[in-house]
Formats: C-alpha cells, structure tokens, sequence
C-alpha cells in the first residue's frame, strides 16, 4: 500500500473518530500514532513521543495563549462585556436594528481584549440575547447575530488562531496582528451593512428603542472606560513595539484584573472561575497541538505533503487560482473539521506549496497575507453549516430557537464573508499596508 493511500485511510479514520465524539485532539493523536507506529516501529514512535511533548510544549510563544484567554475570561467575569453592549446600545439602539450593530460594535470592542470566538459568541449570547428578546427581534436573526459577532473574537486582534499560525509558520506574531486589524474592522462594518439591509427589508426584526439622552449615553461610556484604555494599551503596545505579545498579554491581564478589583466586580469567585476557564480552554488547544504534531509526523512519513506539492505544480492553474482552490477547500472542510485543527493539519501542505507561488510579492508578505485569508475562512467555517461551531454555542445558549432558524440568520452574514474574503484575496493591501507602515 502506497504512503499516500496509507495518510487518506488515516484522514478516514480521524474522522470516524469524530464521529464516534472522540475529541478533536484525541483524535488526531491516536490516528497519527497508528500512522507513525505503521511507518516506523512502536519503539521508534516511543522514543519520539519522549521528547515531542516536551519541546512543543516549552515553546516561550505558546504561554500568550492562556494569558490572552485570562484576560477575556476576566473581562467576561467583571462584566465589561455587557458595559460595552449597553454603551453601543445608548448610542446606535434608536435605529431600526441598532441593538444588533450594538452587538458587532460591543462584539468589536471585546474582540481586542479575548482571542476566543466560542468565548466572545458565549459571552455576549447571555448578555445580549434577553435584550432582544425584549424589544421583539427576530429569534434566527438574533442568534445569527450573535454568532456572526462572536468571530470578531478571532477577527480583530489578538487572536489566538494567528498565534499559532505564527508559530506554525514560523512568521512574526506582530506583524500578523497589524495585519489582521483593516479586514477585521471590514468585517465590523460589512455586518452592520447586511443588518441595515435586513432590517430594510423586513423592518419587524429589528425593532428600533427609544432615542437615549446624551447624559445616559455619557454615563455608559463611563463604564466602559477601563476595557478601551486596556484594548489601547494592549493592542497599541504590540503594534508600536513597546512589548512582545507575550508582555503585551500579560499587561493585559494584569490590567484587568486590577480594574475589576478596583470597580468591586471581580471577587475570588470571579477569579476562580476565570482561572479554571482558562486552564481548561488552554488544555484543549495543547491537546489539539499535541495531536496535530504528531498527525503531521505521520503525514511526513507518508510523503503526502510532497505529492501534493506535485501536483498542485502540475496542475496548470495560476498562482491566484491556486489560492483560491485552496481557499474553497477550507471553507469546504471548516464546515465538518474543528477550525484550529483543520489548520494545524492543512499548514504543513498548504504553506510550502502557497510561499513556492509566483505572485508579485515578497515571501514573507505572502506568508502574512495568507495568515490572514486563513484566518478569514476560519471565521466562515465558525458560522457557515452544516456544523459552525458558534451557532452550536448560541444554540446552547437560546435552547428555544430552533438550530436552522440560526442557520438562516447567518446565511446573509456568511454572503459578506464571501465578499469580504474576495476583497482582501483580490487587493492584498487590505492586509499589508499596515504592516509596512508601521514596519
């Protein structure tokens, strides 16, 4: 049996798997360990798995992924979130579907200071939805709003999915970040635009509230002071070079912690439970990583990544059309696959053969630039069905709206995506000017 036949029955596998409800990363893991086992010898894979956890889990880079999880675990906690919904809702409700571009602005906000969608999607479903509920916004296109406004987690940076792109691909976690900002802010606005329209078109679900008085607006932005000095300090402090990440994060969540004990919202019951969201949010990412490291040795030793490196160069397409077959394929597979998964597995193919293209631009442009279109199509993969992972989150939480209702509700949102994704694949400036600005 051929190395290629050999990794295509370990894909199938990985996925029965899933299938069966095994864990994304326990799934990756056993499947790569019978594929290296196969390849290699037991003792050989042992002696593999001695030193592979240890050097992939020592890596100094990996510690800004549970520090930018505290950080949003602590804000959710205090409840700046939902200071920062009622301060977009003083200033937008009045409009007909204003409480909705409320949510993408709070969603925005929040985005600066959490990495995580599912963790932005779950906070602000709580928050959010009772307000909806009681000014009689539709049921799908409330949810659908509130999960389309949880990719802005991901969307605007920090965000955990580009740091492990970055440590994947070796490429410098700043500069992806500055990269991420103009499409992640696109995004923001393309979604207020498609609920303009919405609403435009059907004017009962998303009932306009009554005009707040600049006294009330004023007094909400007092409560939401602290999240935008910290999102500034954070953010800013990154782009400008004054920190690394890593030292930027942990600003951050030192910054909010002090804020929330100084505004009496976060007691050692806070704490606690932000601490245990992290560690097992953390857990399950290092699991996924440990399981695509070793799936990816396994993929080595088939020689698969080769292969398709051959064939991509032996299609005939052009660089663009390249990219964009390669971009189809990841919305296609982010609506089955886990989305951190799904790039930790495609990386290791997709990378080489996409930095090896022709397209008019220095290599590690390319490499940013595809960072960013990967992280956009994880965004699509988030919401777009047959899975979309946060429309499962907002289900579980608004358990009375019927799962396709939500499906229908995203359905205009993902269209933008589309188009969004078109912008940025078409005008790679959308990406990269900040970085050579500011470079």
């Amino acid at each position: 049996m051929s190395g290629a036949m050999v990794a295509v029955l370990g894909f199938a596998g990985m996925l029965v798997l899933l299938g069966l409800r095994m864990p994304i990363g326990l799934a990756m893991l056993t499947a790569g360990s019978l594929g290296y086992i196969h390849f290699t010898s037991v003792a050989v894979f042992l002696n593999y798995m001695k030193t592979t956890p240890y050097h992939l889990f020592a890596n100094y880079t990996l510690s800004v992924i549970p520090l930018f999880i505290l950080m949003g675990a602590l804000a959710e906690k205090s409840g700046l979130s939902t200071a920062l919904f009622r301060a977009a809702a003083a200033f937008l409700g009045h409009l007909r579907g204003g409480l909705g571009m409320a949510l993408i602005g709070a969603c925005t906000g929040f985005g600066a200071i959490c990495g995580s969608s599912v963790a932005t999607t779950a906070t602000f479903g709580r928050a959010t939805l009772p307000e909806f509920r009681r000014y009689n916004y539709d049921a799908g296109f409330s949810t659908g709003m509130i999960a389309v406004g949880g990719t802005l987690g991901i969307l605007i940076p920090p965000s955990v999915i580009l740091v492990v792109y970055a440590i994947t691909t070796e490429q410098n976690i700043a500069k992806l970040f500055m990269a991420a900002l103009i499409p992640g802010l696109l995004a923001a606005l393309f979604y207020c635009i498609v609920i303009a329209v919405m609403v435009r078109l059907r004017p009962e679900a998303g009932p306009a509230l009554p005009r707040v008085g600049w006294a009330e607006r004023m007094r909400t932005v007092v409560g939401v002071w602290p999240v935008l000095v910290i999102a500034v300090t954070v953010v800013g402090g990154i782009y400008g070079g004054v920190f690394t990440p890593t030292e930027g994060a942990s600003v951050g969540c030192i910054a909010m912690l002090a804020v929330g004990l100084l505004q009496r919202t976060l007691g050692w019951a806070e704490i606690k439970a932000s601490i245990i969201q992290t560690a097992e949010t953390s857990a399950m990412i290092f699991l996924i990583l440990l399981g695509a490291e070793v799936f990816n040795a396994f993929l080595a030793l088939s020689q698969l990544p080769e292969l398709a490196a051959q064939m991509v160069s032996q299609s005939g397409l052009p660089p663009y059309g390249v990219i964009v077959a390669l971009l189809i394929f990841y919305i296609i597979l982010g609506g089955v696959m886990d989305e951190l998964a799904m790039i930790l597995l495609t990386l290791p193919i997709f990378f080489p053969i996409v930095t090896a293209l022709e397209l008019g631009m220095p290599a590690d442009d390319v490499a940013i630039w595809f960072g960013i279109l990967v992280l956009m199509v994880v965004g699509i993969g988030l919401t777009a069905p047959p899975i979309g992972l946060n429309v499962f989150v907002v289900s579980a939480v608004a358990k009375d709206v019927p799962i396709l209702a939500t499906y229908r509700g995203v359905l205009p949102f993902v269209a933008a995506d589309v188009v969004r994704l078109g912008l940025v694949v078409a005008f790679p400036a959308l990406a990269l000017w900040l970085v050579e600005l500011m470079t």
